[in-house]
């Protein structure tokens, strides 16, 4: 195997999780429907405001890669539902389908050999690259899919 293909399996890997984190389906799965709006004690935000804040900031990074055009929403307030906002069972499906399709986008970008994961993407800023925000994105919701993991955790929220 050269090179090129093992940092790309590697960053594959990474963002797949499931190595040193928890995967995004794991700590989805079987969640229960009673909780989804429910904030858990001492954090202002629910578990669905969790997976949306995943998926909107996984989103933007995907749109930045791959669109000349688009704008980022504002830091932090566009990254994040409405404090009041609520969801049911679709919603949260719809969140959690969502997600998935976009990571899988950024997977096959970075899967793709005709994607030069080191050159600066054309639209971006400061030398951005796609692995760059292949990373941040591993990075960002690594973070985030262990937060809910312990919010579940702490909300008894896990299967018996």
């Amino acid at each position: 195997m050269n090179t090129d293909q093992a940092l790309r399996n590697h960053v594959i890997a990474l963002l797949d999780g499931g190595q040193a984190h928890m995967t995004y389906e794991d700590v989805v799965a079987d969640f229960p429907p009673s909780l989804m709006n429910v904030n858990p004690p001492n954090v202002p935000y629910t578990p669905w405001h969790l997976i949306e804040h995943l998926r909107i900031t996984q989103w933007d990074i995907l749109e930045y890669i791959r669109n000349p055009e688009y704008v980022s929403p504002d830091w932090p307030v566009g990254y994040w539902p409405e404090r009041s906002a609520k969801t049911d069972a679709a919603g949260w499906q719809h969140t959690v389908d969502q997600f998935q399709a976009d990571a899988r986008a950024i997977r096959d970008l970075v899967a793709d050999s005709k994607t030069d994961l080191l050159a600066p993407i054309p639209h971006g800023y400061g030398g951005h690259t796609i692995l760059r925000e292949a990373l941040l994105v591993a990075d960002h919701n690594a973070y985030h899919i262990g937060e809910l993991g312990i919010l579940r955790q702490v909300m008894n929220a896990w299967p018996k």
